[in-house]
């Protein structure tokens, strides 16, 4: 396949300030952001258009980093420059802080909800990871706090269908956490990166990994299960991840997000580059212990400075958002050319 990023829309006015994060809810019938400015924008579609349907105020006292939905989509949480995490409800009807989540020392950098609703993680400038249980009446209680990373960890990202959790850091490694005897513990450590890994993605069935770094590169890792017909040795009864294929050459600068699709087999990064570039397997090569992926659409100067976020949408095929320093989010439409 040989593509186009098509730009459907550019929403201005949304934040004062650079736009750290976006993301949609699991019916993809909102898209939240949230930036410097200390606001969550929420954004839904008016026929073909998307527009702003409310901003969410006085939740945070510095910058807003990281915005993630709650599978039911009841529920929004957020993570902040202040060190709390806020959960929005929407109970009421209208979105409304009910909860305020203290406990790291300084900057949370992301925040991500299980796909069970069961656990929340988060993590951030004080090298830690915290895992907080969601229990009844809109109380959190914090399950553990880990302490695997050296140094600020930028990204906490959950697998899709399992209490596997992920985190990447300025330490150049991702590691990966499951809950063990009433508490979490690492159970493997991918190294391979070279600088800063900004962020990670699972695909959509769990068994990969893609990684983007500092280094200008992008890593896919590979899953593999005890007693593999491959012979990777494995550790008890938990996978060894294996870095499979490295992408580099392509971003100029920084890559600061990575994407996978949760509805096909495409991934997007977004750079320093001020760049948009989505990747996809060559299937003609089928091996899945070294496979091949290749770009398939580019989008120079699909911002006017840094693009921070980028996230596909959950249920339509090739749509995507991204977002930007230059205080923009857009939306794009991947095509065949």
């Amino acid at each position: 396949m040989s593509g186009n990023l098509e730009l459907v829309q550019t929403l201005e006015g949304s934040h004062e300030d650079r736009v750290w994060s976006v993301c949609w809810n699991p019916s993809g019938t909102l898209l939240a952001s949230c930036g410097g400015d200390k606001t969550i924008s929420l954004k839904c579609s008016k026929g073909d258009k998307w527009v702003c349907k409310t901003v969410l105020e006085d939740g945070h006292q510095r910058t807003i980093r990281s915005v993630d939905w709650s599978p039911n989509g009841m529920y929004l949480a957020s993570a902040s420059f202040d060190a709390t995490i806020c959960i929005w409800d929407k109970n009421s009807g209208e979105f409304e802080c009910n909860a305020t989540l203290e406990g790291h020392e300084n900057e949370v950098k992301s925040v991500a909800w299980s796909s069970s609703g069961s656990f929340i993680a988060t993590c951030g400038r004080d090298k830690s990871v915290w895992i907080w249980e969601v229990q009844e009446d809109d109380e959190y209680e914090c399950a553990s706090v880990l302490h695997s990373h050296s140094q600020d960890v930028k990204r906490v990202v959950w697998h899709p269908d399992k209490e596997i959790l992920a985190s990447c850091s300025y330490d150049d490694t991702v590691k990966l956490y499951k809950e063990d005897d009433d508490d979490w513990s690492c159970f493997d450590t991918l190294d391979g990166h070279e600088a800063t890994v900004w962020a990670i993605s699972f695909n959509h069935t769990g068994d990969r990994l893609v990684s983007c770094s500092d280094d200008k590169t992008i890593r896919i890792w590979q899953s593999y299960e005890p007693g593999n017909q491959e012979g990777v040795v494995t550790n008890g009864s938990d996978p060894k991840w294996k870095s499979v294929c490295v992408l580099s050459g392509y971003h100029d600068r920084t890559i600061y997000d990575v994407h996978w699709s949760p509805v096909e087999d495409v991934i997007a990064t977004a750079g320093g580059d001020d760049c948009l570039r989505v990747f996809q397997q060559d299937v003609t090569i089928d091996d899945k212990n070294k496979p091949s992926f290749q770009q398939v659409a580019i989008q120079r100067e699909a911002h006017s400075q840094d693009v921070n976020g980028v996230k596909w949408h959950p249920k339509e095929p090739g749509l995507l958002a991204s977002c930007s320093d230059d205080c923009t989010i857009k939306i794009w439409r991947l095509t065949e050319s």
